[in-house]
């Protein structure tokens, strides 16, 4: 690491003193060295994600040579006239010269750090003319995505196991970085993002798109990207919003506008067919395997696997009086949440009725509970319209 530090900063100065072909390429071979340890900007794949990198480094390499010119004129006089050669402090005061070029050359400077980073923040913040607008909203601890203009509107929670969060076997590349539902776009399409949140605050991140925008309750904030190559990109809630504010992924996965289309016919038609089957009557041994899955990516962040709760925190769900008590009193908890632990949310409007009523169905029947009856997703239905 030294070494690498050493090598460093002799680039750095290399590049700051020397104005040639040689120095640019030093310049560069700089940048890539501290990109592989992990400390620059990420370069992104956007064109606002470039520009900002672009400025970034530019002011950089102002701020280097800067620190170069200054620290060596004030190096420099300290070794040349220094008192064992028998020089003596000179006495002026207010002199016009030096007054007048400490003031206009850093005006100057900074004018010239100006332009760029006003034109950068111009296209930042120019969401105007979007093909495509999509509505985030943050949950604790998840993402709601909203195509509008569209029936299409999903959650997307944390996929990353729980044996590998416990430590039980061995974490992925992508810990903590994968979902179940990522957010799907298509490439080389403005795409606006509407931001704002249903609880506390969080921050809707991802570098690779250089879009980081806060989410606050009761607030929209605006941004947007387009991104030039297909791929998968990866962020995280970057505002510290509760217990598990480091299990808030955000996965965007950027395709060909062909695919997307497809995809999103795809998403309408699947959520159609869901609002068929509020109807339809469900097996005991469907609705307790559906509602299995539902727990472990909604319920168990809180509840835990084994449906002891987190005590003194979030309750059990194993041998509660809720889901052991009547369906009426379960069912009022997880469609309209508790009314005197905020921690326990209102899920009627993050899941569907199916969904509402198969993990219902689970809890009153998992970790010892035993009560073997079911709820239908028409009773759910039936519920919220009392």
């Amino acid at each position: 690491m030294l070494m690498g530090f050493k090598r460093l900063f002799a680039l750095l100065t290399i590049s700051a003193c020397v104005p040639t072909a040689f120095a640019q390429e030093a310049s560069q071979e700089a940048a890539e060295e501290v990109q592989r340890w992990g400390v620059n900007m990420t370069q992104g794949v956007t064109e606002v994600s470039r520009t900002t990198y672009d400025l970034h480094m530019l002011i950089f390499w102002i701020c280097v040579a800067i620190g170069v010119v200054v620290f060596g004129v004030m190096f420099y006089s300290m070794w040349r006239h220094r008192k064992s050669k028998g020089y003596k402090a000179a006495q002026f005061h207010e002199s016009l010269g030096v007054e007048l070029a400490w003031t206009i050359v850093p005006t100057l400077i900074l004018i010239g750090m100006a332009i760029p980073a006003t034109k950068t923040l111009y296209d930042i913040y120019d969401t105007k003319e979007a093909d495509l607008d999509i509505m985030i909203t943050g949950y604790q601890w998840k993402w709601k995505y909203d195509y509008l203009g569209s029936d299409v509107s999903f959650f997307s929670n944390l996929s990353t196991p729980q044996s590998q969060i416990q430590n039980q076997q061995p974490k992925t590349v992508n810990y903590l970085l994968e979902v179940d539902e990522p957010l799907v776009v298509p490439v080389n399409k403005k795409i606006r993002f509407l931001i704002t949140a249903n609880d506390v605050i969080h921050a809707w991140w991802v570098p690779d798109l250089a879009v980081k925008k806060d989410a606050i309750p009761g607030f929209v904030n605006e941004s947007w990207t387009r991104i030039d190559e297909p791929g998968i990109y990866r962020g995280q809630c970057a505002e510290l919003c509760g217990k598990d504010h480091g299990f808030m992924p955000i996965v965007v996965k950027a395709v060909p506008e062909d695919e997307y289309h497809s995809w999103l016919s795809d998403r309408a038609a699947a959520a159609a067919r869901i609002k068929e089957l509020t109807n339809k009557t469900f097996t005991f041994d469907e609705l307790y395997a559906r509602g299995e899955k539902i727990y472990n990516s909604a319920c168990v962040a809180c509840h835990q696997a084994n449906g002891q709760g987190i005590p003194g925190t979030f309750p059990a769900i194993a041998g509660s009086k809720v889901a052991t008590g009547p369906m009426d009193g379960h069912m009022s908890m997880v469609v309209n949440g508790s009314p005197t632990n905020p921690a326990m949310q209102a899920f009627g409007a993050q899941l569907s009725e199916v969904d509402l009523a198969a993990v219902i169905t689970y809890q009153r029947s998992a970790f010892g509970n035993n009560m073997g009856d079911t709820v239908q997703p028409i009773d759910i239905l039936n519920f919220k319209n009392k």
